[in-house]
């Protein structure tokens, strides 16, 4: 009866299983079939390579561009900000249900576009900041519709994303290992550098996938908080889907998108094989 127990268990995982199986093909593996389909077909459906040109021209290399440099600036500055505050809230033992991580991961639960529309209320010329800014008799700011507030809506928007999977490797860090470098000569700049950095490492990298990933296939925010008169690659490739109705074309973007996904993806799981920076 002992030999039977392990098989029966793991029969009933693949059943409990089987609605993620269904959903995984349904909703990610056939999308994905389809888009490579459209990428290397024509109009005519043979077989092209003629829509990987497009997505070489001029136009769509300087949305990619800006798109990666944008992305990348955004996710600089969501390290620069969440690991102070990761360990702010390690250092104070905040527990995981505690009232201040639950502030940073509230805006996570509300809608993503509502969050934006409420950073476009606040930034138009004739928005919130400008009218208290006049209140006070103090110059505008006129920062909508430019790369800055693209930036600052990528910010707000995926700066959780950064923080919880480096305050979930920091609050795991031994307490012991720490207090071994201090002992051992160690300043808190060489304990931080040799000790508690490396250790962050698969935080901090599985951070950056989290914001980049999502800075890099954006469009939402460009849209509101652009104008639409930034476009990124996100934006072209909605315009090619929704505008054009060129879906070779807009696939074969998705797929030259995906492959910075997917080096994204390789690169966290080299660093955080075992999904340190994930759980939380």
């Amino acid at each position: 009866m002992r030999r039977r127990q392990p098989l029966k268990s793991n029969k009933l995982k693949k059943w409990l299983a089987a609605p993620y199986a269904v959903w995984a093909v349904g909703f990610i593996i056939i999308p994905l079939i389809l888009i490579l389909y459209y990428a290397f077909t024509g109009e005519e459906g043979g077989f092209t390579l003629s829509n990987f040109a497009y997505v070489a021209t001029k136009e769509n290399i300087k949305a990619l561009g800006l798109a990666l440099w944008l992305s990348l600036l955004s996710t600089v500055l969501c390290l620069v900000l969440a690991y102070p505050l990761a360990m702010i809230l390690a250092n104070r033992n905040v527990n995981q249900t505690s009232f201040i991580v639950l502030i940073f991961i509230l805006p996570m639960w509300m809608n993503f576009l509502l969050r934006t529309l409420a950073w476009q209320t606040l930034l138009e010329k004739n928005g919130v900041i400008n009218s208290i800014l006049s209140f006070f008799h103090l110059p505008g700011i006129s920062i909508i519709n430019t790369p800055g507030a693209i930036i600052l809506g990528m910010v707000y928007n995926f700066l959780p994303f950064m923080v919880l999977p480096i305050y979930n490797v920091l609050i795991k860090i031994d307490r012991d290992v720490i207090n071994a470098a201090r002992d051992l000569g160690a300043n808190s700049v060489q304990t931080f550098l040799k000790v508690t950095l490396p250790l962050t490492t698969p935080g901090i990298v599985s951070g950056i996938t989290m914001v980049f990933i999502p800075a890099l296939t954006t469009f939402v925010i460009s849209d509101l908080l652009g104008g639409s008169k930034i476009l990124l690659i996100g934006n072209v490739i909605e315009q090619e889907f929704k505008q054009t109705n060129n879906w070779n074309a807009g696939s074969a973007l998705s797929t030259v998108l995906m492959i910075f996904i997917i080096l994204s993806m390789v690169l966290m799981n080299k660093y955080d094989k075992d999904g340190e920076g994930t759980a939380f």
